[in-house]
């Protein structure tokens, strides 16, 4: 079985942190650690002492890890950034929280010496034969190790120690990446072979002047070479297990909210059924309505993971070329189950959030097309805009009036003019969208527009059919991003004070443009009546667009199965970055990196010197790439690099080294073309993560430029979001175990239950199937759908039961984790 693993973490505030500035404040930020690997890097917060963030991640991680780590960071403009805590969560406490954790923790100090990352190759043999007794041990490489010298490297050597025998190897200078291929014994007397203890193999980084800084340690039970006399493999190397001291909250602490998700994927043959009544469910619905799958499905879902279920369904049913019918099958129902149309779409049905969680998985790009722009121009312009008169401070607004201090008016009457300014841009880019809109979520709306319609045919409720796509368009879609754009990926950062207030209002005044102005002056807000007469203005040109935007032949948009949510030709990702120059005679490191224009698709990877279309573009086919990997900051003397490699069809290897502006930046394009290219056969296991000069690897410091890599690849390790490919096998095994855990509740209500009153009150008035046995068939009609269900959902956990077993019974693969 194959192995899934997702992290979720929201880093949402902070509270009494300690001053490291002379102005008695700090400058906050957040460095997030998987393992050794940083993987996140939180928006500074200037001046603040109890710091908000609301920042969170998802990171898919099949292989594992070990433990999640928080360190709360002091940006210094001069010199190098201050240490405040950190907060270190292992996997397993994390996974002892059945619901996820979220809690405030205390910030501990940062112990040297128990900063330790990598990996040791070792093999230990227990030597016993008539002329000697001893401890062999064969040193033969480490990897990742920590960086303990002001050049990114270290100057490692290795110590075995048992009871008081010891012995060193050699020293490897400048690397973090040591092979050593030494074998060092220890004489051992006959009565020590009944002692206990431990073997203990210690890495240290030598330093000429002071004392030497530990670099990680590996403890062995010594009884272990009793049972296996020679012990050979990979070593995690652990930290001296220091007791963590968290200064007794004198360092702060932070509010963290973690989820760790781990599932076993069967093969997808067991996945089979359950996909089989999925696509059943929307190609042939059931008579009785309540007893297809979906229906059952929605019942046993509970309010906290409904959106989780709604984005796999959508990927679910996105993989079977049939989004539209099931999405159209969730509207029906939620159209005909509402007798009030002003009430329609407004819960948190299963119907709702598969509509939000689809206009999120395949019109993202179309919403960067349409509002990164406007977006970017707020961001830079940074304008005081306030309406409300309670909120307006008059001290911020110098910039409107050079005569001295604006008067209430004054402020009110610029906001309202910029405001306006926004707003037309907003909705002018919006209504002539219409070609750039998906066409699948074109014909989407259409068939909502047509449910709507039949189901509210009278004149007093013409606005109905619009209010239904509006409702989705602007207030789920378009509203949400103008408020928060980091979170649709629309900014890196989130907004200051000034521009998240403009944001705010922008999105009000979106909101009620996708009301079609209908409650404006209903509300409490009355001083944001000054907009209503642009809002008004725009009504009729949000009608029209909506009827251009359904006006699109359903037979046009072919639906097949697919891997991917965007087509292959789609750019995913695009922006400016530097490239290494790799031509030509080696120039200075701050000079080898040149500007360049990359653009990336499912099928290409290319840049050139700018975005003009004249300029001839270079590409890399995403079938060709096999490595996709961060490169050590020494390599360059350059921070956030990243490599991709390629091998071409005649086995030549070719890298391109990437730099990128800041961290965030970095993981983003690493997992976009990790993405990319992963269903790539050519993937490498390992990969060098410096650079070949002068002669040698700058990590390994091997001579041979084809020498296998010294560092294992990480190809599957991604940022979750709106992008993540398609995978049938573990969607539907997220559908399985919601099922799995409703399981009695369906037994209860399906298997167990009568005909309710309401059910015979549908009989009788003709609604459901005529005749004197109707109730009794409808009876045996939700039985017989719900046993059916249920029998899959035993099946797939009896073959889940039996491949632990096999797992069990095989040992699994040696994996010592000491």
């Amino acid at each position: 079985m194959a192995k899934n693993t997702s992290l979720y973490f929201r880093i949402v505030e902070g509270r009494s942190l300690p001053a490291k500035d002379v102005s008695g404040t700090s400058d906050p930020y957040c460095i997030v650690k998987v393992d050794n690997e940083v993987v996140a890097r939180t928006a500074t917060v200037w001046k603040n002492l109890n710091p908000f963030w609301g920042e969170e991640y998802t990171l898919h991680l099949p292989t594992g890890f070990h433990s999640l780590s928080f360190y709360v960071m002091d940006e210094d403009t001069i010199g190098h950034d201050d240490v405040i805590g950190k907060i270190l969560l292992s996997k397993d406490a994390i996974g002892a929280q059945a619901k996820g954790l979220d809690n405030w923790l205390n910030l501990t100090r940062v112990d040297p010496d128990e900063e330790v990352q990598g990996e040791i190759h070792l093999g230990l043999e227990l030597l016993r034969d008539a002329k000697r007794i001893g401890l062999r041990c064969h040193f033969i490489e480490a990897r990742d190790l920590a960086p303990r010298d002001i050049s990114g490297t270290s100057d490692p050597f290795a110590r075995i120690l048992f009871n008081n025998h010891s012995a060193e190897t050699s020293i490897i200078k400048k690397t973090r990446y040591p092979h050593w291929s030494e074998t060092l014994e220890l004489e051992l007397e006959t009565w020590e072979l009944t002692e206990g203890g431990n073997v203990t193999v210690e890495v240290w980084d030598w330093d000429m002047v002071g004392k030497n800084d530990f670099l990680g340690k590996v403890e062995i039970p010594f009884a272990c070479l009793h049972k296996t006399p020679v012990l050979q493999g990979w070593f995690r190397l652990l930290p001296l297990g220091n007791h963590e001291d968290d200064a007794g909250g004198k360092l702060g602490a932070l509010r963290l909210k973690v989820r760790l998700v781990e599932d076993r994927i069967l093969p997808s043959m067991y996945y089979q059924p359950l996909i089989d009544l999925l696509v059943e469910s929307v190609i042939s619905p059931a008579e009785v309505e309540d007893s297809s799958p979906l229906t059952m499905l929605e019942e046993v879902t509970t309010v906290e993971s409904r959106q989780d279920v709604a984005m796999t369904l959508v990927k679910i049913y996105l993989g079977q070329g049939l989004v539209v019918p099931f999405l159209d099958y969730l509207s029906t129902r939620e159209v005909n189950h509402t007798s009030d149309p002003n009430t329609l779409f407004r819960s948190n049905s299963l119907a709702s959030k598969a509509m939000d969680q689809f206009m999120k998985a395949v019109g993202m790009l179309y919403l960067h097309e349409v509002l990164k722009p406007i977006i970017n121009r707020i961001f830079e312009e940074k304008k005081y805009i306030e309406l409300d008169p309670c909120k307006i401070d008059l001290n911020r607004t110098r910039r409107i009036s050079f005569k001295g201090a604006a008067s209430e008016a004054e402020v009110r009457e610029s906001s309202v003019e910029m405001l306006q300014g926004y707003l037309s841009i907003v909705v002018e880019s919006i209504v002539g969208s219409v070609a750039q809109c998906p066409p699948v979520m074109r014909v989407a709306f259409k068939q909502l527009h047509k449910r709507v319609e039949e189901q509210f045919p009278e004149p007093e409720n013409e606005d109905v059919k619009y209010l239904a796509i509006s409702g989705f368009f602007f207030l789920r879609f378009f509203a949400p991003a103008i408020l928060t754009p980091k979170l649709f990926h629309l900014r890196d950062q989130h907004a200051d004070t000034r521009t998240s207030r403009t944001l705010l209002l922008l999105a009000k005044a979106v909101q009620s443009v996708g009301n079609l102005g209908l409650q404006l002056g209903h509300g409490k807000e009355l001083w944001m009546e000054p907009l209503h007469p642009i809002i008004l203005c725009s009504v009729a040109s949000v009608k029209d667009f909506l009827d251009k935007l359904i006006d699109i032949d359903q037979d046009s948009v072919s639906e097949v199965p697919q891997r991917a949510v965007f087509l292959p030709s789609v750019t995913v990702k695009e922006g400016y970055l530097q490239k290494h120059k790799a031509e030509g005679p080696q120039l200075l490191s701050r000079f080898a990196f040149k500007k360049r224009y990359f653009w990336l698709s499912s099928e290409t990877l290319s840049y050139a010197k700018t975005l003009d279309l004249w300029q001839v573009r270079s590409s890399i086919p995403i079938q060709c790439v096999c490595v996709v990997e961060r490169v050590d900051e020494n390599a360059f003397q350059q921070q956030h690099v990243m490599q991709v490699v390629a091998k071409d069809n005649d086995g030549q290897i070719h890298t391109i080294y990437i730099q990128c502006k800041n961290v965030n930046e970095l993981n983003q394009w690493l997992s976009a073309i990790r993405k990319a290219s992963i269903y790539n056969e050519r993937m490498l296991p390992s990969f060098h993560p410096g650079a070949y000069r002068s002669g040698k690897w700058t990590c390994c410091l091997q001579a041979n430029r084809a020498t296998l890599g010294c560092s294992r690849t990480h190809s599957a390790v991604t940022l979750g979001d709106w992008s993540d490919p398609l995978d049938p096998d573990a969607e539907t095994q997220t559908i399985y175990k919601q099922l799995l855990q409703g399981r009695d509740k369906l037994r209860k209500q399906y298997l167990e239950a009568e005909t309710t009153p309401e059910e015979e009150k549908r009989l009788n008035s003709g609604l459901l199937t005529d005749g004197a046995d109707s109730s009794g068939q409808l009876l045996k009609h939700r039985q017989a759908a719900a046993a059916r269900l249920l029998g899959v959902v035993l099946d797939l956990e009896q073959a889940h039961a039996t491949f632990q077993q096999r797992e069990r019974e095989e040992g699994g693969s040696l994996i010592l984790t000491l």
